[in-house]
């Protein structure tokens, strides 16, 4: 009997000491009663009032940059860095890094010399797209988009004068036909 009395005895403290760490616990074991809110205030904006349970956090920026995309995005990519380029050119750059031969533009290999100058415009091409460079093509493109704008404007002053001039010859000659002796 005394063997199941320690025996019911230690069941019950290992029953106390397995329920000892949810015992500890909070009463709460879910999200916290309290919201962190983070808002960004522009020029001499009023940071929002925190309801009861919410905590608001307020970053002020100057009032120019109100409508204006963040910084992180409106930066220019560096140049000959693979961090804003696509997977697809990246790859297409490593597939070059053991050519040699012709329009390789290697000193290793026949013709490998060829290639260089394809390498450098193709480059340059790349790098006027990046900053918004314009092309000869695109800028003599716009010169005659300027001109041509201009043509119907020209004509039309060129078309009044001339009938501003036929006008008056035809009054002269009505002038002369009235008047034979002017």
């Amino acid at each position: 009997m005394q063997h199941r009395l320690s025996l019911i005895a230690s069941g019950a403290f290992a029953a106390l000491l397995m329920a000892s760490p949810a015992l500890a616990q909070n009463e709460s074991a879910g999200p916290s009663a309290e919201r962190i809110r983070q808002v960004i205030v522009y020029g001499d904006d009023a940071c929002p009032q925190s309801d009861s349970g919410e905590i608001v956090v307020c970053a002020r920026q100057e009032e120019k940059e109100r409508y204006r995309i963040p910084k992180e995005l409106r930066e220019a990519p560096d140049f000959g860095s693979t961090r804003n380029e696509a997977w697809a050119n990246r790859v297409r750059s490593i597939e070059y890094v053991g050519r040699s031969g012709t329009e390789s533009c290697s000193p290793s290999g026949l013709g490998g010399v060829t290639g260089c100058f394809a390498k450098i415009a193709a480059q340059a091409k790349a790098e006027r797209r990046m900053t918004g460079e314009k092309s000869w093509s695109d800028q003599v493109a716009a010169e005659r988009e300027r001109r041509l704008s201009t043509i119907d404007a020209d004509s039309q002053a060129i078309e009044e004068r001339a009938k501003a001039e036929e006008a008056e010859a035809a009054a002269r000659a009505l002038d002369h036909q009235n008047d034979p002796g002017k």
